[in-house]
């Protein structure tokens, strides 16, 4: 999940490679690096903290040369510390690298690598790659050659970009992204069409099992065997330049305030995709959803919908858990893959099970060039635009609204009025000043709980996760029947309380559970249209229908878990340990 960029050019090297960074900072924020080559020499800097607080702090941007390389961490081998930050040079200081992912055999090539009198400063898996680089160019004397024989003693999923001193440039792919940006006087190696968008729209996806070597002004590509790879440029969609916070304090603020916009245009862009996926539905052997995280509660409401308006039972997967039960997976079915980034690598992996057993898939992402994407048989597009904040928002919502989309295409009796979902979104959002109250009472809470029934269980999942993230509370979502049977236990003055209550069918059942949660004396915050003396703390979502309510009800709690974070004083956009796009297992 960190972030990798490589440069080549006629532009100094440092200042584009750092803004490339700061644009992909949501990838991982541990730590950050930056090197450079000049004069046949490597020069670096690196230290922990984001990339502004280091830049400001060793100065990065002032690195010479037109050639570099840079780096922002999410730790996975080795402390957050000053030393395992990226880049990693090698013992004899004439190559440089930068990693994303892991090597799985990293311990016996670190053994074999000491007897050859190699020396490491890190705890990383990551350093590996640069002395091993180094053996095996100083055996052979060719960059080209040398990668071969690199990729090859390799084991695990990583992209890396590697500079050597005398100013070539390289970089390998094996399940992890890496993409190249072509300019016309430049090329960029990285993670994502962030780090070099603002400079070129024309980007190469290199493909699973491929290197580049950028040398002279002249970029080629290779499969790990050294077959040259013939490549196609494709044209990268300008929104994603517009990745800014704007008026608003952060990223996640305003993504959450898009939402009124973005599940409008959710899907749009795609609609025969859409009715092809409803047909793939009606003739299908069985339906899976899978996803992780937040996409893995967009699959849990697909099976509600799915079952109670279409009358078609499909099954809900999580991501990370199917390559222990392939075998769940029946042959010539359907998989709908959800994920916001397309590289989610439980997801990959998820579909390269079902895709052994002849099933179609079909995606619901928001990259339309993600491996994702470029994988799947039917593809719908989020079109939410960029999302820079770690914890899904506007791409849940967008998510939902495509699934409601899909079971209108099925059930001609089902109506969604998006219009009037967008107008409740924007009310909600008008004035924030009670959520913010309540944010300041959950400042020193341990424990809160998050209470649904029906269809709405899966959003209280969804809101106890976006608690989680956002301010390092425990939350947990909790079914409404099931408050009887273990969790009331739970429930003293100390505790704040969810109900997810919206008057609907649920709605009696739910304030029942809210009466006995407040008996025991923990405090109840009420989701609702309708206002209720069961509640200490209510904040009203304008009425609407049942299935409208799944996009409403979840928008307050967005807001509550952004104040709560800044009550905190915790990062909203970039919660600790987390990153946005999980590409390593």
């Amino acid at each position: 999940m960190c972030s990798i960029i490589g440069y080549y050019g006629e532009e100094i090297a440092a200042p584009i490679i750092v803004k490339g960074l700061k644009r992909m900072e949501y990838r991982g924020y541990d730590s950050v690096g930056v090197a450079t080559e000049s004069n046949n020499q490597i020069e670096l800097k690196k230290g922990t903290g984001k990339v502004d607080e280091v830049n400001s702090k060793l100065n990065l941007e002032s690195l010479p040369g037109k050639i570099g390389i840079g780096h922002t961490r999410w730790a996975t081998h080795g402390k957050v510390t000053d030393v395992n930050a990226h880049p990693h040079k090698s013992t004899s200081e004439k190559i440089a690298i930068v990693h994303n992912g892991i090597i799985e055999n990293f311990q016996e090539l670190k053994a074999n690598l000491e007897k050859d009198g190699f020396k490491f400063k890190s705890d990383t898996d990551s350093e590996i790659i640069a002395n091993l680089l180094q053996r095996n160019y100083d055996k052979i004397q060719n960059v080209k050659e040398a990668i071969i024989k690199t990729v090859s003693e390799l084991k695990g999923h990583y992209s890396f970009v590697a500079m050597f001193e005398n100013g070539q440039l390289a970089a390998a792919r094996f399940h992890e992204p890496l993409i190249i940006g072509v300019g016309k006087e430049n090329f960029f190696l990285s993670s994502d069409v962030l780090g070099f968008i603002e400079y070129t729209d024309d980007a190469i996806y290199i493909d699973n099992g491929n290197f580049v070597l950028i040398d002279n002004n002249k970029m080629e590509i290779f499969d790990f065997r050294g077959e040259s790879v013939r490549s196609k440029i494709t044209k990268v969609s300008k929104e994603f330049a517009d990745a800014y916070k704007g008026e608003f304090a952060h990223f996640t603020l305003k993504e959450i305030h898009e939402q009124n916009e973005s599940i409008l245009d959710a899907g749009v862009k795609t609609d025969d995709a859409i009715e092809k996926t409803s047909d793939y539905i009606k003739h299908a052997k069985n339906i899976y959803v899978t996803g992780s995280g937040t996409s893995y509660n967009s699959a849990l409401i697909a099976k509600q919908i799915l079952s109670k308006y279409a009358k078609i039972k499909a099954e809900p997967i999580m991501s990370s858990e199917l390559q222990f039960s392939p075998d769940s997976i029946e042959s010539n079915s359907i998989l709908i893959a959800i994920s916001q980034s397309g590289e989610s690598a439980d997801v990959l992996d998820a579909i390269k099970i079902a895709k052994q057993k002849n099933c179609k898939i079909i995606s619901i992402v928001n990259i339309l060039t993600s491996s994702l994407a470029r994988e799947s048989d039917v593809v719908i597009g989020m079109n939410c635009g960029p999302e820079i904040g770690v914890a899904a928002t506007k791409s849940f919502t967008s998510q939902l609204a495509i699934l409601f989309k899909i079971v209108q295409r099925l059930d001609d009796s089902f109506r969604v009025d998006f219009g009037e979902i967008s107008q409740s979104i924007s009310k909600i959002l008008e004035n924030p000043l009670k959520i913010q109250q309540i944010a300041k009472e959950l400042k020193k809470v341990s424990d809160i709980y998050v209470l649904g029934r029906g269809m709405h269980y899966p959003i209280a999942i969804e809101a106890a996760l976006k608690l989680k993230e956002l301010t390092y509370i425990h939350a947990e979502g909790i079914p409404g029947g099931e408050l009887k049977h273990g969790p009331l236990a739970l429930m003293d003055s100390n505790v704040f309380v969810i109900i997810i209550n919206p008057n609907d069918s649920t709605y009696t059942d739910t304030l029942t559970s809210a009466r006995e949660i407040s008996a025991r004396g923990a405090k109840v915050i009420g989701i609702s249209d309708t206002e209720s003396d069961a509640y200490d703390f209510w904040i009203e979502i304008p009425k609407s229908n049942e299935i409208s309510f799944l996009i409403s009800e979840i928008i307050p709690i967005q807001l509550l878990s952004y104040y709560a974070a800044l009550e905190k004083d915790t990062d909203p956009d970039y919660p600790r340990n987390l990153a946005k796009s999980v590409t390593v297992k």
